[in-house]
């Protein structure tokens, strides 16, 4: 691999110098809980749509993307264009209820939905998800690119300095910094993301002809058979849809641009927004990938397939602006992870237990919170390397923990009958089946795709909650308001805009075209 120059270096220490005054210039506002955890709930489209995408598509993703499709094929861009569909599904049935519930956390509405206890049980997997999962995956994914092109530098001291400097930004300004650096870093990320992707194209003469005439076809399927080791068809109808739902609609630091937003309208035009942009990584990131098998054909890990791109393929100056943009999507998630991780430690375990006090001490707890749990996540995230590589590992944990979540949640915005306890038994029932089947899947294997076993640990918590429901019939309270959250969670298009609705027209269209184009 070639190394960095002078110049490239140069634009990389640019992009910190800006990405550290714009997030240094939040903290001149007042320092409340509100402040600091929605941004004043003051966001526009714009805003929650571009942060919503930057925030997702971190380093993990522009590592594990390009990886996962050049190990087993661009079926991985599924969970990319599921996560328009979600989006919209998203803004027609939990975009009502959170606007009016106003609420801070989702752990919050599993509270007033059902009791105290669902919403720290859902706090704490929250929590858990985040810290092992988003904060220390991206960690390790910046960690990596570092070490890829300043040979010598240890993965546990990048880790902890990538770590602390995003956690300061984000303790001193809390969500608006986080928004603000994102549209910076959705800017640099695009535009670094597609020059790379132009660059990897040429080397096929801008013809896609020879792309599918030099890559092998199973690398350039999204449709894979049932067998298929990246992700079969049938995991596809089942498994992705549901871990989609889970990070776009119940995942904390995803949700709180949604929570920021100024009212539902705003809020629904953001999340139209970045469905579209979720279009485009399939073709700035896993097709790439793909191209990459027949350029760089031995590779000694997928994961080095985008640094390697980079290396080979982008000359002085854009280097550093891609690497830039890979800096970018990691602080991006990392600072998002973060202020989310604070929030919900703050507002769902300290405040209930100290309601006394002030906003301004609310928000300090919410500080110190952002530190440790950097500190923390820095810990765990060379351990990741230890993992078959990091984009299974990520998709993995989310199909095992999450899809119970999702099953109790959509029961609790669909069943009115459905009472606190047996919601909390079945939710405690379908964990208990995950954790069984994630150690026989991680030791002797299942015979099946972890997103299969998604779909199944999602049917197995809805039947259990129905058997809880049977027999605490008549015997369960439910929250106060729990009929308010379920009318309001019914289907309708009312509080849409109609640009809104013009651009989900939009996003199903292409979604279409491209599945019948890369079926």
């Amino acid at each position: 691999m070639g190394q960095l120059t002078a110049i490239d270096y140069a634009v990389i220490a640019a992009y910190f110098v800006l990405t550290a005054i714009i997030g240094f210039s939040a903290t001149r506002r007042r320092a409340t809980s509100d402040e600091l955890f929605l941004a004043g709930r003051s966001l526009g489209p714009i805003a929650v749509g571009v942060s919503l995408f930057a925030s997702n598509i971190s380093s993990d993703t522009l590592i594990g993307l390009p990886g996962a499709a050049y190990a087993t094929g661009i079926s991985a861009a599924n969970y990319e264009w599921m996560a328009g569909l979600v989006l919209i599904l998203s803004a027609v049935f939990v975009l009502p209820v959170l606007m009016r519930t106003r609420i801070a956390t989702m752990p919050e509405l599993m509270g007033r939905r059902f009791d105290a206890r669902l919403r720290t049980y859902l706090s704490a997997v929250t929590l858990f998800l985040s810290l092992v999962l988003d904060t220390a995956g991206t960690l390790y994914a910046g960690g990596l690119i570092v070490t890829t092109f300043v040979p010598g530098m240890e993965m546990w001291a990048v880790c902890l300095g990538i770590a602390l400097f995003t956690a300061l930004y984000t303790a001193c300004g809390g969500l608006r910094a986080a928004v603000y650096t994102d549209l910076l870093q959705g800017t640099v990320l695009l535009v670094g993301a597609a020059a790379l992707s132009l660059l990897v194209f040429a080397q096929f003469d801008y013809s896609w002809a020879n792309v599918t005439a030099q890559v092998a076809p199973e690398k350039l399927s999204l449709v894979r058979p049932l067998d298929d080791p990246g992700l079969p068809w049938l995991g596809l109808v089942t498994g992705v849809p549901i871990v989609g739902f889970y990070y776009w609609s119940m995942n904390q630091y995803v949700v709180q641009r949604v929570l920021a937003a100024r009212d539902v309208e705003a809020a629904s035009r953001g999340a139209v927004i970045a469905a579209l942009l979720k279009l485009l990584p399939i073709f700035l990131m896993t097709i790439p990938g793909a191209m990459a098998t027949v350029l760089l054909p031995d590779l000694p890990h997928a994961d080095q397939a985008f640094p390697a791109m980079v290396t080979t393929f982008a000359p002085v100056g854009l280097a550093g602006l891609i690497i830039a943009g890979l800096v970018a999507a990691l602080m991006s998630t990392i600072s998002s992870t973060l202020n989310s991780s604070a929030t919900l430690l703050t507002l769902d375990f300290v405040q209930p237990r100290r309601p006394h006090w002030s906003p301004r001490q609310l928000a300090w707890t919410g500080r110190i919170a952002t530190v440790c749990i950097a500190l923390l996540a820095a810990a765990w995230a060379p351990m990741i390397q230890h993992f078959s590589g990091l984009w299974a590992y990520l998709q993995q944990v989310f199909a095992f923990v999450a899809s119970p979540l999702v099953a109790t949640f959509l029961m609790g915005l669909w069943v009115r009958r459905l009472g606190a306890s047996a919601a909390l038994r079945g939710l405690a029932c379908g964990h208990a089946l995950s954790a069984v089947l994630f150690v026989v899947y991680e030791t002797v294997g299942l015979g099946i795709h972890f997103s299969i076993v998604g779909g199944v640990l999602f049917a197995a918590t809805v039947a259990f909650t129905g058997l809880w429901m049977w027999r605490l019939q008549g015997r369960d309270a439910r929250g106060v308001e729990a009929d308010a959250i379920v009318t309001t969670a019914r289907p309708t298009l009312a509080h849409l805009p109609r640009d809104a609705i013009v651009g989900i027209a939009l996003v199903l269209g292409l979604t279409a075209t491209i599945l019948i184009v890369l079926r």
